[in-house]
């Protein structure tokens, strides 16, 4: 009887569900894990794979990757999910496991959706099956490994890194979904211009899930509208006929998906421009700037790591010692965005933005790096003075190595007045801070940044 009602139910999932890839030749995206010669593909190949944690976010194809390694090694698939189940479910599974692999001689891959739910304690449950051989355990999660995995089991696993899906890829998922006729819509007739699948492309943000079902909610609102809008039999005939050859434009997935498509290639001229105006306009001590153009890339689906990785380098290289605390703030930012993830994080990416671009500015580190880069670079290898060189042998102590040391801490303020350059550059001056804020006295206290009304 339960095969009689999963046939009930047969067609009626939704697209991205229907079109989930079952081999490797239809799984766009991920080729630096899963591509011909890598070492992952190569172990599924000759059925050597041991226990895998895919860590990526939603739609990444970590499901969809541990189906099409079930299918390829012949293994029993076991999908669990660590958010609904607890240990007493896993345990007969385990157990299950251990009977098909004594009596069968068949492998069982143990899918643990959502492994992150499960906390350290819970995660010891899976060690010893693990080391025994009885499962296979790939688990999935959004979330850091670092963080969410016990030591024992992440030292047991492969930690496959899996990306948002590029551009690119979609638009290779989006083709599949329309020219399938078994699974996809090619039934109705779709056709997506240019711009409608750049703007559903910008809308799922590298999430195969999100695009596919996107689609197919978009091509249904388009066939029901030339049908719904149809006055007469004739018209509503012709409609019906028309709803199953219908081009969907940039338009109609705006108004079907309540979203207003930004213009924001992430690969392109914009993404340049976008950053780039972004960071001028925290030099320029302009938080509203800051926050515009930081909206801009969270509508257009920046990467927010990519947007955190250049507050950073922006902390030390604008800011420095003006207010040193800045790296701190930047660093905690790029944190927060790692354990929250969006559409949250972009509260973080926010106080981070306003934050710097209310800070005192110095690029002083940054302009005497360049300068001493310039010197290393012109000048060669010149050699350590004597006097800074540690000696640790006799001859070291002959030759004068370390002979007229001057020893911070002996003399007052633990400052000395010694050479630290080459003989050739000692009289060069590389740090030049400016008065403001930290960058000459670091101690030095200062009021708030923003006041709260």
């Amino acid at each position: 009887m339960a095969d009689l009602f999963e046939q009930n139910t047969k067609g009626l999932e939704p697209l991205a569900e229907r079109m989930r890839p079952r081999d490797f030749g239809d799984f766009y995206g991920q080729e630096e894990i899963v591509g011909k010669g890598k070492p992952l593909r190569s172990a599924i190949d000759n059925d050597e794979l041991r226990s895998v944690i895919l860590w990526g976010p939603p739609g990444s194809g970590k499901t969809t990757l541990a189906r099409i390694i079930a299918e390829k090694t012949k293994a029993f698939f076991q999908p669990f999910s660590a958010a609904t189940s607890g240990v007493p479910e896993l345990r007969k599974i385990i157990e299950e496991a251990s009977r098909r692999l004594k009596f069968e001689k068949r492998k069982t891959i143990l899918f643990v959706d959502e492994i992150h739910r499960f906390n350290k304690a819970q995660q010891d449950a899976f060690l010893p099956s693990v080391e025994n051989g009885t499962i296979i355990l790939i688990g999935a999660t959004t979330e850091n490994p670092s963080f969410e995995i016990n030591s024992p089991l992440l030292s047991r696993s492969l930690v496959l890194v899996l990306h948002p899906l590029t551009d690119e890829a979609l638009e290779k998922i989006l083709a599949r979904a329309l020219a399938n006729k078994t699974f996809g819509l090619r039934g109705r007739g779709a056709r997506l211009d240019g711009e409608a699948a750049r703007a559903i492309i910008g809308f799922a943000d590298g999430d195969a899930r999100v695009a596919l079902n996107a689609l197919e909610f978009i091509v249904l609102s388009a066939a029901n509208i030339l049908v719904s809008n149809s006055r007469e039999l004739e018209t509503k005939m012709m409609g019906k006929s028309a709803a199953k050859n219908v081009k969907i434009t940039k338009k109609m997935v705006e108004e079907a998906l309540q979203k207003k498509a930004i213009r924001y290639d992430k690969n392109g001229e914009e993404h340049y421009n976008v950053i780039s105006a972004f960071i001028k306009s925290m030099r320029d001590s302009d938080p509203d700037g800051a926050l515009y153009w930081l909206a801009r890339m969270i509508e257009g689906g920046e990467n927010p790591r990519f947007i955190a990785r250049r507050m950073i380098i922006f902390a030390s290289e604008d800011i420095g010692n003006a207010l040193p605390t800045a790296l701190v703030v930047a660093i905690a930012v790029a944190e927060a965005v790692e354990h929250v993830g969006m559409p949250e994080a972009g509260i973080n990416l926010a106080h981070g933005a306003t934050y710097l671009a209310s800070a005192p500015k110095s690029n002083a580190s940054y302009k005497g790096l360049l300068a001493a880069l310039a010197d290393a670079k012109e000048f060669g290898a010149l050699p350590v003075p004597l006097h800074l060189r540690n000696a640790v042998t006799n001859l070291m102590k002959e030759l004068g190595y370390h002979k007229g040391y001057k020893y911070a801490h002996d003399f007052k303020n633990a400052k000395v007045d010694q050479q630290h350059l080459p003989d050739k550059l000692k009289d060069r001056k590389y740090y030049r801070p400016p008065s403001a804020g930290n960058a000459k006295t670091p101690l030095l206290k200062k009021k708030p940044l923003l006041k709260d009304k």
